[in-house]
């Protein structure tokens, strides 16, 4: 067992990637070229062939900043609100009785079935996306903000107490320090749902955007293009998250971590 574990202590984590890239390249051209899945996974060349055809109707850029428009303002509208939401529930008692019940009985409803509600308030077009969207990285953010803050040893708290701390100098001393790693978690897990939402919150009647191209494909049965798209949406999430870690290796240095 200490052999085996040396061994594989010995191999650096980039080698540990690319043999994870090479397995799934192998399990994807498996798949291409069996005849019950070849038409749902086109290999690597009819995928670079469906990329010049998208670059050349110009449509591809158009999706892309569309898609990550509608991202953005959506997902930073539920950070702004998710964690001052978070930290009112989780330090005051009324506001944590009044808000927690509508918050666990939303976030369990998937975003696909207040669409059509979305649509009927605010009309077709950019709006009803950023609302979808602010709504579902609203909900897993303050709920993982709130947890974290209600998780803080409130021996801190006390002895911050007992030195004659205020509200406001626990709350920016205290508090917020010891709850930036799961600030930074549920900005991991608020860009993923985010990302996630997009087909839904793109039905409501978008022009552009990944997540419309992807139906208007799979509604057409071009799969080369459909797949694409997919796996671009794939890579832009792999970004985000080596950011975020970034961010958290920088922001919370402090924090013990285990050997990887």
């Amino acid at each position: 067992m200490d052999k085996k574990n040396s061994i594989s202590e010995r191999i650096p984590q980039w080698a540990w990637v690319l043999i994870s890239l090479c397995v799934a390249i192998l399990l994807w051209y498996i798949l291409s070229i069996n005849p019950k899945t070849a038409r749902s996974f086109p290999f690597i060349p009819t995928i670079f062939e469906a990329l010049k055809t998208v670059l050349d109707r110009g449509i591809l850029a158009e999706d892309f900043f569309s898609s990550m428009l509608s991202v953005v303002l959506g997902f930073s509208l539920g950070f702004v609100t998710a964690v001052p939401v978070a930290f009112l529930m989780a330090w005051y008692a009324p506001v944590r009785g009044i808000l927690d019940p509508w918050i666990q009985f939303i976030r369990n409803i998937p975003p696909l079935a207040y669409v059509p509600l979305v649509v009927i308030a605010a009309g077709v077009g950019r709006k009803p996306q950023v609302i979808v969207i602010w709504l579902a990285t609203f909900l897993i953010m303050c709920v993982t903000i709130y947890q974290g803050v209600r998780n803080i040893d409130n021996t801190l708290i006390k002895a911050a107490r007992v030195l004659g701390a205020k509200d406001g100098d626990i709350f920016v001393k205290v508090i917020f320090p010891a709850t930036t790693p799961f600030i930074l978690t549920a900005v991991r897990l608020g860009v993923s749902v985010g990302l996630t939402t997009l087909i839904a919150a793109e039905s409501t009647g978008s022009m552009a955007g990944m997540g419309i191209r992807i139906r208007s494909f799979s509604g057409s049965f071009e799969v080369a293009p459909m797949l694409l798209y997919i796996i671009i949406l794939g890579i832009i999430g792999i970004l985000c998250e080596k950011f975020i870690k970034f961010l958290e290796f920088r922001l919370t240095g402090w924090q013990e971590r285990r050997e990887e």
